[in-house]
């Protein structure tokens, strides 16, 4: 039985995908106990990378088509805007740590590929080879089945990890990371590291990230849309409804199928909202109290969003990262 949430959702962090918990939990004790934003969301994200169990980010993601693992990662300050960015990097442990400083520049703040690893390796950023043999054996196993384009889709259960963070004081701060799409082009980027469409923080109103199918996301700048909808005054869990709803219909319209789109966002006050166009879409939100687990889910015959409370059932039995 599911209980629907109807009460607005509290705390000063909100993160995609039960993978993020043990990251969202060490990030949160960081802003309880010292309340360093910047600090708690690179580590919370840091978490995640370093997990080989995870394959859609950092150590362990799945390759591209030639077998080699190319990462995304971006960060933003909603204090002052400044925004970094890594893109297509190869062997770089921690993607997060480049993005993050990158933000701190006035220019030349996203950097791709060759490029990156050199400021990387400038800034004594540790590389290791991403590919783990799991994954290489997975990638053996399914090359030969010469995977259509058409038939990529986002991956079932986890994705894009993305973290949101506030502090006492009001600053909030967004981190994302990815390893992309299973079997992707090379230099395939999706929506991810990409200010508006992946990620958006502006502490005057608020913090949104994507995760999903990153062709279908950046086709709509879902993040920003859903930060300008919570400044033009819409509860945070209506504003990521209604900006979900406005660019998936839009996609409809024009022949799209749903491949899988989810959002998280949390308001200048502190209050947390998440929405999909998925039947279920895990998301962890933490705060004084500790973390806790959530769903989002979309009734695919109804179109109808709302959010529940797993229970110990769910947790046992959901395949969802």
């Amino acid at each position: 039985m599911i209980t629907k949430i109807t009460e607005p959702l509290g705390g000063q962090m909100i993160s995609t995908w039960r993978m993020s918990e043990e990251g969202l939990r060490l990030g949160n004790q960081i802003l309880q106990e010292k309340d360093e934003l910047g600090e708690a969301v690179i580590r919370a994200v840091k978490c995640v990378e370093d997990n080989p169990a995870y394959v859609s980010v950092g150590y362990g993601g799945l390759p591209n088509r030639e077998g080699q693992v190319e990462l995304d990662a971006a960060y933003m300050d909603g204090d002052t805007l400044g925004t970094g960015a890594v893109i297509s990097v190869k062997n770089l442990k921690n993607p997060i740590e480049a993005a993050y400083r990158l933000s701190k520049k006035k220019t030349n703040s996203i950097l791709a590929g060759d490029g990156a690893m050199k400021y990387a390796s400038y800034e004594g950023l540790s590389c290791r080879n991403m590919l783990t043999e799991s994954s290489r054996k997975r990638y053996e196993e399914e090359k030969k089945e010469q995977m259509k384009e058409e038939e990529r889709r986002a991956y079932e259960g986890h994705d894009t990890v993305c973290i949101i963070g506030r502090s006492r004081k009001g600053s909030m701060a967004c981190g994302v990371s990815t390893s992309g799409l299973y079997m992707k082009e090379p230099g395939r980027v999706g929506d991810s590291p990409f200010i508006g469409s992946g990620f958006y923080a502006d502490s005057e109103a608020g913090a949104a990230a994507a995760t999903g199918m990153g062709e279908d996301i950046m086709k709509g700048c879902l993040s920003f849309a859903i930060v300008e909808k919570m400044r033009n005054g819409l509860p945070v869990q209506e504003a990521c409804e209604k900006a979900l709803e406005e660019h998936w219909r839009r996609l409809e319209r024009r022949g799209y199928t749903n491949r899988g789109m989810s959002v998280i966002a949390m308001d200048n006050q502190g209050n947390a909202g998440a929405a999909t166009t998925l039947d279920e879409f895990p998301f962890v939100v933490a705060g004084k109290d500790g973390c806790r687990f959530y769903v989002a889910s979309m009734d695919q015959e109804t179109g109808e969003h709302f959010l529940f409370a797993p229970d110990e059932e769910w947790l046992k039995n959901s395949k969802s990262d």
